[in-house]
C-alpha cells in the first residue's frame, strides 16, 4: 500500500511540475504580448520580463537534469523552444504566428488579436535582410 501512495504522490508531483512549467510559459507569452490583458484587451510587450521567465525555465531544466521523466522533459523543452522562437520574432518586430503549437495552449487563441494590434512594429522593421541570417541560429534543447 505504501507503493501505491508513492506512485500517486509522484504522479501528483509530475502534474504540479507541468503546471509550473505551463504557468511560467503563460507568463512569458503574456510578457511578449501573445495573451491580451483580460480587462483592457491590450497586449503589452515587455521583453525583459519575457526573457526573465524564459531564463527561469532554462535554469529549471538545468537544475532538474536527469531527474525528470521523458514527458516532463519533453514539455519543458517544447515550452522553452517555442518561447525562444516567439521571443526572437517579437524582438525583431515580426508577428509571431503559430507560436504555441506544441506546448502552450493559450497562445494559439491570442495571435489574431496580437497580429491585428501589431502593424506598427512590423512597419518599423525595414532591415528584413537580417532576418534570414538570424533564423539559422539554434535555440533550446
Amino acid at each position: 500500500m505504501a507503493e501505491l501512495q508513492t506512485s500517486n504522490e509522484s504522479g501528483e508531483m509530475a502534474q504540479r511540475f507541468i503546471e509550473l512549467v505551463m504557468m511560467q510559459a503563460q507568463n512569458a507569452a503574456y510578457a511578449m504580448g501573445q495573451i491580451p490583458h483580460p480587462e483592457t484587451g491590450e497586449a503589452p510587450v515587455n521583453l525583459e520580463l519575457a526573457r526573465l521567465f524564459i531564463d527561469q525555465l532554462i535554469v529549471l531544466r538545468a537544475k532538474t537534469r536527469n531527474n525528470l521523466s521523458t514527458e516532463e522533459l519533453g514539455i519543458l523543452n517544447n515550452a522553452i523552444s517555442n518561447l525562444q522562437m516567439v521571443f526572437f520574432e517579437v524582438s525583431q518586430g515580426a508577428p509571431a504566428a503559430g507560436n504555441g503549437d506544441a506546448g502552450e495552449p493559450p497562445a494559439p487563441a491570442a495571435p489574431s488579436a496580437v497580429e491585428g494590434a501589431a502593424p506598427a512594429p512590423e512597419a518599423a522593421a525595414p532591415p528584413a535582410e537580417e532576418s534570414p541570417k538570424k533564423f539559422t541560429k539554434s535555440y533550446g534543447a
